[in-house]
C-alpha cells in the first residue's frame, strides 16, 4: 500500500505547493551541507602533509595521496581497538535493553508497592550531573576489583535512568489485554517480559540501542579510567594516547579522527531507514 504524507500527489500539481516544496528542499539541502562540511573538511585535511596543512587555506588537497592514510593506520595499529570497542558496544546494548527494560517493566506494568517512590528516585537521578557520580562510581569499581575489563562499562549502560524512562513511557502504551492473556496462559513475569513485552517493543529497543551504541563508541573518560592503556583500550582511548605522543603531527591526528568516524557513518547509512522509521513510531506512541 502506497503511503502519502501531508501533501498528496495531486496537490503537487499546484504552483504554490511546488514553490513550497522547492523552498523546503533547498533548506534541507543547506542543512545537510552544513552538517557534512566538518566531516568533509577533516577527510580532505588528512590527504595533506603538515606543511601544506599549515600554509594552505584550500579545502581540497594538492594531491590525493592515500599512502598517508595507510601510514597513519600502520602507526595506530587500531584493529584490536576496533574489536575492543565492538565488545564494549555489544555488552552495553545487551545490558541497556535487558536491565533498564526490566526496571521499566516493573514500574510501568507490575507496579509493586512503593513503585512511585522508586519512579521519583529514577526521575531525580536525572538532575544529578554525571561528573558528580564519576568519583564514587570509580571508587566502587576499584573496591569490587572490576577494573581492567569491560564489565563496569556494561553495567553502567544497564543502569541509565534515561533509558528506564524511555522504556516506561513505551510500556505504558502497550495493550494490557495482551499482557493479561499471557498471564492467563501461564506465563511467569519474566516470560511475559521476554515473550510478549519485549517483542512488542522493537521500536523503543532500536532507539535505546542507538543511544547505547553511540554512547559506548564515543565514551572516553570511563573506559580510560577503567581499562587504562592495556590491551583492552577502546578506539577513543587509543586516539587519546596517540595524540599525546611527542612525535605526533597534526596531519596524522586528522587522519586518526577520520578512522574514528568511519564506523558510525557506515552504521547510519546501513540502517538509516530502520532508524528513522522506529524513531517516528516511538514518537507517535509516546
Amino acid at each position: 500500500m502506497k503511503r502519502t504524507g501531508i501533501i498528496r500527489d495531486f496537490d503537487k500539481s499546484t504552483v504554490s505547493v511546488k514553490i513550497g516544496l522547492t523552498v523546503v528542499y533547498l533548506i534541507c539541502l543547506v542543512i545537510v551541507l552544513i552538517s557534512l562540511f566538518p566531516v568533509f573538511w577533516v577527510s580532505m585535511a588528512g590527504f595533506k602533509d603538515l606543511k601544506e596543512f599549515m600554509s594552505s587555506i584550500a579545502i581540497l588537497p594538492a594531491a590525493f595521496d592515500f599512502s598517508r592514510y595507510f601510514k597513519t593506520w600502520t602507526q595506530l595499529n587500531i584493529v584490536q581497538n576496533y574489536l575492543n570497542s565492538l565488545y564494549a558496544i555489544l555488552g552495553s546494548v545487551f545490558c541497556a535493553l535487558i536491565f533498564n527494560g526490566l526496571l521499566a517493566y516493573g514500574l510501568a506494568i507490575l507496579k509493586p508497592r512503593g513503585h512511585k517512590i522508586l519512579q521519583n528516585l529514577v526521575m531525580f537521578s536525572l538532575l544529578i550531573p554525571a561528573t558528580i557520580s564519576l568519583v564514587p562510581l570509580f571508587m566502587n569499581i576499584q573496591n569490587l576489583n572490576l577494573g581492567g575489563f569491560f564489565t563496569p562499562l556494561w553495567l553502567a549502560a544497564g543502569a541509565s535512568a534515561f533509558y528506564v524512562i524511555l522504556f516506561r513511557q513505551f510500556f505504558q502504551s502497550l495493550p494490557s489485554s495482551l499482557i493479561e492473556a499471557g498471564r492467563i496462559d501461564g506465563c511467569s513475569q519474566l516470560q511475559t517480559f521476554f515473550r510478549i513485552v519485549l517483542p512488542l517493543s522493537k521500536p523503543i529497543c532500536v532507539v535505546v540501542a542507538i543511544f547505547a551504541i553511540n554512547g559506548a563508541w564515543s565514551d572516553f573518560l570511563l573506559p580510560y579510567l577503567v581499562l587504562g592503556q592495556g590491551r583492552w583500550q577502546t578506539v577513543m582511548v587509543r586516539l587519546f594516547v596517540f595524540s599525546t605522543q611527542q612525535t605526533i603531527n597534526y596531519d596524522d591526528l586528522m587522519r586518526a579522527v577520520v578512522f574514528s568516524m568511519i564506523p558510525p557513518i557506515i552504521l547510519f547509512f546501513a540502517f538509516q531507514k530502520q532508524l528513522t522509521e522506529n524513531i517516528v513510531t516511538v514518537g507517535i506512541k509516546g
